[in-house]
């Protein structure tokens, strides 16, 4: 169990989505989907809907879009008081959705943006975090750029030396990396060395130890966590799914969540149909906080952040702002399934 925090802050990137619509190329007709998200700010969303106070830290330019981003994110009751509004560019992706044959693909245009062209020194972090309890990141901030990643860094530092928990999601965007970066391990091991909670898997612990990990299913799992808590003693907990794809419109999935001497798993979760996969990780990051500041067991928490994880891949756009009485009945009916 984590003590559980009384307000939770997000640092991270607000994004706007621009989606090509289902069984469309780009521009095969005269529409597009939008929709706000953002890794931070998906998390940001669902803990709030499931009534933790909850903050974003981010940069969102001025200006009638910045305007729209800023009420969409307080609409879902995340508080907006610390996001910067400089002139600039709002950072973009488009989605386009896969086919028979075809997997879905995102496309960056992110260079820029007002959050992306921030100065490391832009982010007051003794004010930023002033009655913060927890911090959660992810390795798309560090992946934007160099004062993206210095920033990510201070902001973790400064948490941890205030005795904030810290949350880091692997999160790995390598198209991001490839910009500027060859070597993304000597950026995010300085980030994840202040980490309380990791949210990743066996291929997270391969990058950032330069290493492979031989077994298989769950005893590959065990022994990256394992190496992960050998190599950075912060870590308390290490959160992780595997997906099985049995088809374009449905998968398996099962989570665990460790800790040095212990680890529970859920029972494998059919999801189907799958109707959006983007941000349905973060919705299993959101989950899991909750379950583990709820006193859930390891396993229970698991299942808590797949519950919620699952509720996603049947709602269109990045967030997952499920209620707690719905995610609950998820939940329960999860471990139901699984008695």
């Amino acid at each position: 169990m984590i003590a559980p925090p009384r307000s939770i802050a997000c640092f991270g990137e607000i994004v706007m989505r621009v989606s090509v619509p289902a069984g469309e190329l780009p521009l095969q007709s005269a529409r597009f989907g939008a929709h706000v998200g953002g890794a931070e700010a998906n998390v940001a969303v669902a803990l709030a809907a499931l009534g933790r106070a909850t903050a974003m830290i981010s940069a969102v330019p001025e200006g009638p879009i910045g305007d729209g981003v800023m009420g969409e994110l307080r609409r879902h009751g995340v508080d907006t008081t610390s996001v910067r509004r400089p002139a600039g560019r709002m950072g973009l992706y488009y989605h386009l959705p896969g086919g028979p044959m075809r997997p879905a693909e995102v496309v960056y245009d992110r260079a820029g943006s007002a959050f992306a062209a921030a100065s490391r020194d832009d982010w007051d972090w003794d004010r930023l975090l002033d009655g913060i309890d927890w911090l959660h990141v992810s390795g798309v901030t560090p992946a934007l750029g160099p004062d993206s990643a210095a920033a990510t860094l201070a902001a973790v530092t400064r948490a941890r030396a205030a005795g904030i928990g810290v949350s880091f999601d692997g999160n790995w965007r390598g198209r991001l990396w490839e910009r500027w970066q060859p070597d993304p391990a000597s950026i995010l091991k300085p980030i994840v060395a202040q980490a309380t909670l990791l949210f990743g898997n066996h291929r997270d612990a391969g990058l950032l130890l330069g290493r492979e990990f031989s077994g298989e299913g769950e005893d590959r799992r065990r022994e990256a966590a394992l190496a992960l808590f050998d190599q950075f003693p912060s870590l308390e907990h290490i959160a992780s799914t595997a997906r099985e794809i049995l088809g374009t419109d449905a998968h398996r999935i099962t989570a665990r969540v460790d800790t040095r001497d212990d680890h529970g798993a859920s029972d494998p979760t059919l999801i189907t149909p799958v109707i959006d996969r983007v941000g349905t990780g973060d919705a299993f990051a959101a989950g899991v906080l909750d379950g583990l500041w709820s006193g859930k067991s390891l396993a229970d928490a698991a299942t808590h952040g797949l519950a919620l994880a699952a509720l996603k891949h049947g709602l269109h756009g990045d967030f997952a702002p499920f209620a707690r009485s719905v995610l609950d009945r998820a939940s329960s009916a999860a471990q139901d399934i699984a008695r």
